[in-house]
């Protein structure tokens, strides 16, 4: 695993990548920064996106970038700054071109070697489209995978948390995969050190001393003691036997048609699901446009929003800022943790 070199800034260095042009990124970065001093008085944001750009959508939603982004200001003074990268081709608010599908994965790579170089404490990436970098010729799967590939990360973790003072946290097994492929791809090893990412990450970087995490079954009712699948048995109960041996609070297998309430969660920190969907519907029922995606076991912090680009939203003033802003704060948050470790 690549290692990421600590800043030393006073301020906490936080790089913001805006996304996908004709999306939703660079106006909600926009709206999410304006009041960003009063929010966040011991960050600095880096914006990291084409500079005109980024001042036509901000005008388009009625934010003053020049003013955001420190005009009149001595360098190094500015609370919000942008780091320019220019466009392949103009952009239209909602109009995909493939021609800016390598301008987008600059913007990201930009902020990975910023952030393992140490010039960046967090990053927050606005959404991108997956279909516009691959038909740029460059094979894309989304920001989780190409993190951990970039970081040389043999393992790493999506979870998508809300907000509030007890957040619903669910981490995921298995990401972006098949349905048919998940059983294969559930090994004893592979749900330790799921385990062992949550547990480091969530007392590391969330201030949690003893994080209490709830698993779930990969079957319907946690395979009903082997009439609905061997999964729960052969693979589940033995990697939480092993976890539980190393002192980290992990409980289940729990059917997922009863695990997501109240009297289940209010004592839990994360649930893990075994596959995409199987969590994450409950989570974005619940939070949704408040949400985060945080990716766990990096040597970097990165949070991102709970949705995707809203291309039928850009440009329109519509779109709601909301899980950028929690994005950013969980960012912070995490970003305070890390230094002050």
């Amino acid at each position: 695993m690549t290692s990421a070199a600590q800043p030393s800034h006073a301020l906490l260095q936080i790089a913001i990548t805006t996304g996908e042009p004709a999306g939703v990124g660079p106006e909600l970065t926009a709206q999410a920064l304006a009041g960003a001093a009063a929010h966040w008085p011991d960050a600095q944001f880096i914006v990291l996106g084409d500079a005109q750009l980024l001042a036509e959508r901000a005008k388009a939603v009625g934010v003053d970038w020049a003013a955001l982004s420190g005009a009149g200001r001595a360098p190094g003074h500015e609370r919000v700054r942008v780091q320019h990268q220019p466009l392949g081709v103009p952009s239209q608010a909602g109009k995909l071109d493939a021609a800016n599908g390598r301008y987008v994965l600059n913007l990201l790579d930009s902020a990975i070697d910023g952030a393992l170089a140490g010039q960046f404490d967090a990053i927050v990436t606005a959404p991108l489209q997956k279909s516009t970098i691959n038909d740029a010729g460059v094979p894309f799967t989304g920001h989780t995978e190409y993190l951990a590939e970039r970081t040389h990360t043999p393992h790493v973790v999506m979870m998508l948390a809300g907000t509030g003072q007890r957040p619903l946290r669910v981490a995921l097994a298995t990401t972006h995969l098949p349905l048919k492929d998940v059983p294969a791809a559930l090994t004893i090893e592979s749900i330790v050190d799921t385990l062992r990412i949550i547990d480091h990450d969530l007392r590391h970087h969330f201030g949690l001393p003893a994080p209490r995490i709830l698993v779930t079954g990969l079957n319907p009712h946690a395979g009903e003691n082997g009439y609905l699948g061997h999964e729960e048995i052969d693979v589940i109960a033995p990697a939480l036997k092993q976890v539980n041996g190393e002192g980290i609070d992990a409980r289940g297998p729990y059917p997922a048609d009863t695990l997501f309430q109240p009297r289940y969660l209010n004592e839990a920190d994360c649930v893990l699901a075994m596959f995409h969907d199987q969590g994450l519907p409950v989570l974005k029922y619940a939070t949704f446009g408040e949400g985060i995606n945080v990716t766990l076991g990096l040597p970097i912090i990165r949070t991102s929003v709970d949705h995707g680009t809203a291309l039928d939203l850009a440009g329109t003033g519509r779109a709601d800022a909301g899980s950028l802003i929690a994005a950013i704060d969980t960012a912070v948050s995490m970003a305070r943790h890390r230094r002050a470790a």
